[in-house]
């Protein structure tokens, strides 16, 4: 184990959004630029104007989201 269990929500917001970031940006930029000369220049700049605001998102978003999640999810009735 690389990190005390305290910091799971902070690995989770840093992976996620590094995840999301790369993808989306690179989608977008893609399509509204190319894949021509200076593509991973425009990518980069992308990236790392989108990174922080994605992960402070992630980060303060995440629990409210998974709470939200479980109370639409239909558990089965238990039978006794």
């Amino acid at each position: 184990m690389l990190f005390p269990p305290r910091f799971a929500p902070l690995v989770f917001a840093v992976l996620m959004s590094i995840y999301m970031v790369t993808l989306m940006t690179f989608v977008i930029t893609w399509v509204n630029t190319g894949l021509g000369n200076g593509f991973a220049g425009r990518w980069w700049r992308a990236f790392y104007i989108a990174w922080p605001i994605a992960f402070m998102l992630i980060l303060l978003g995440a629990p409210r989201l998974q709470r939200l999640a479980a109370l639409l999810i239909r558990h089965p009735r238990q039978r006794g």
